[in-house]
């Protein structure tokens, strides 16, 4: 047997065929992948348009493999009795999106951020397991609805009644006693309620610190934060503070 007929056995028309639909179904899944991405890259999150895009055409690529046994080992197998359950293969896949999501959520103090980069690859992970499955429609449907979410109801959000949180770290000279009738009075004066079950309180070299979040009691009337931040600069013994948007 020589070499034309070997790769003939490995290239034979059926296989051509096969591997021809796969490859069309992974570039589907990279350009919905990439449509995701698009809305993290253009708000600079650190997964971008290449790694929804990967995501995406790996989820659908891992589906499409177990999903075409024929194909495997150029369709010489010594026993064609094949048993494949893709359901097994989309559980590693729900396992290991699981895990790159864990990667990209950061806590900083009581602040949390990355959730919805978080959700949003498990959402491309689950799109590309639809394209694999041969859902397009579904998954182009999915695609559009995810991207509404991350854009659309983001805006809606502004609009909508809510109550904005703020992490503020308050340290005191060395030996001041703060009280806490005059850090909620100065807090409710800017238009927030302090969350007393956030307070941390810690003592270094000396001196005081606290760490707590507050919840603004009304969106429209509460104070700003550099208005924030000199009302409780004000506040006596008070010599280093630290205050951001809390995402708790």
């Amino acid at each position: 047997m020589d070499l034309t007929q070997i790769l003939a056995g490995y290239w034979s028309i059926p296989l051509i065929k096969g591997n021809f639909i796969v490859v069309l179904n992974l570039i589907g899944a990279l350009a919905l992948g990439f449509a995701l991405g698009y809305e993290r890259t253009y708000h600079g999150r650190a997964a971008g348009m290449r790694t929804y895009g990967l995501v995406c055409m790996a989820s659908a690529g891992i589906v499409l493999v177990s999903g075409y046994p024929e194909l495997w080992f150029g369709g010489h197998v010594s026993s064609p009795d094949w048993h494949v359950d893709p359901t097994r293969s989309i559980q590693g896949i729900v396992t290991g999106i699981g895990f790159l999501g864990a990667g990209v959520i950061m806590k900083d103090g009581l602040s949390i951020s990355g959730l919805t980069t978080a959700a949003s690859l498990w959402t491309a992970s689950a799109i590309g397991v639809m394209v694999g499955m041969g859902l397009y429609p579904a998954a182009i449907f999915f695609t559009v609805g995810a991207i509404g979410c991350m854009t659309i109801v983001s805006k809606v959000e502004q609009h909508l009644p809510s109550r904005p949180a703020v992490t503020i770290t308050l340290r005191f000279r060395a030996g001041f006693v703060p009280k806490i009738e005059l850090i909620r009075q100065s807090a409710h004066l800017a238009g927030f309620s302090i969350q007393s079950q956030s307070i941390v309180i810690s003592h270094q070299q000396g001196r005081t610190e606290w760490h707590f979040v507050m919840v603004a009691i009304d969106k429209v009337a509460c104070a700003v934060l550099p208005d924030l931040a000199d009302q409780f600069q004000r506040i006596e013994g008070v010599e280093d503070l630290n205050l951001a948007l809390a995402r708790i």
